[in-house]
């Protein structure tokens, strides 16, 4: 008897971790043309370590159904700009402490050079444009944390503006 496979989120927002082998190999499982996966998992990081203002919680909120429906719209723009066969892209919310994975985005192609662009261009899309908002917590307080202007800059290289960050003199 065959069996139909359920059909693999391309999306997920959750508050638990995630094991990069089992996700590679889920994306791998179902497509023999795949010849590449690329990967890319952003962990939590202090840009303070050790000084003043030490990051010790990251805190992520979302607009759950209007997040997944920003990313999905990113994974649409990525396959019609790469060829590339599919995405997953799996993002934590809720309180992180530094070191935890908070992002994948993991691209399978038939060759790696388009897994790659496409890696990159979703990475740079989801930086700018999905609807989250992080928190730092220090030693000092709590500050929500700013778009930068570098992540506006490197979505422009793939010909999209975004205003996100403010200039600062």
């Amino acid at each position: 008897m065959i069996r139909e496979m359920e059909p693999v989120a391309r999306v997920r927002i959750q508050t638990s971790d995630f094991d990069l082998a089992a996700e590679v190999a889920a994306l791998r499982a179902r497509d023999a043309a795949v010849g590449a996966v690329v990967s890319f998992v952003g962990t939590v990081r202090d840009r303070n370590a050790g000084g003043p203002g030490e990051v010790q919680l990251l805190e992520l909120e979302h607009y759950p159904g209007m997040t997944e429906k920003a990313i999905e719209a990113m994974i649409d723009e990525a396959l019609a700009r790469f060829d590339i066969r599919a995405v997953r892209v799996i993002h934590r919310v809720g309180p992180l402490q530094p070191h935890d994975q908070i992002v994948l985005v993991a691209v399978s192609s038939a060759h790696r050079g388009q897994a790659f662009q496409a890696c990159e261009f979703l990475m740079d899309y989801l930086k700018t444009q999905a609807p989250f908002w992080k928190k730092e917590a220090t030693a000092d307080g709590a500050r929500w944390v700013d778009a930068r202007i570098e992540d506006d800059e490197a979505l422009a290289r793939w010909g999209i503006r975004a205003g996100n960050a403010a200039a600062t003199a």
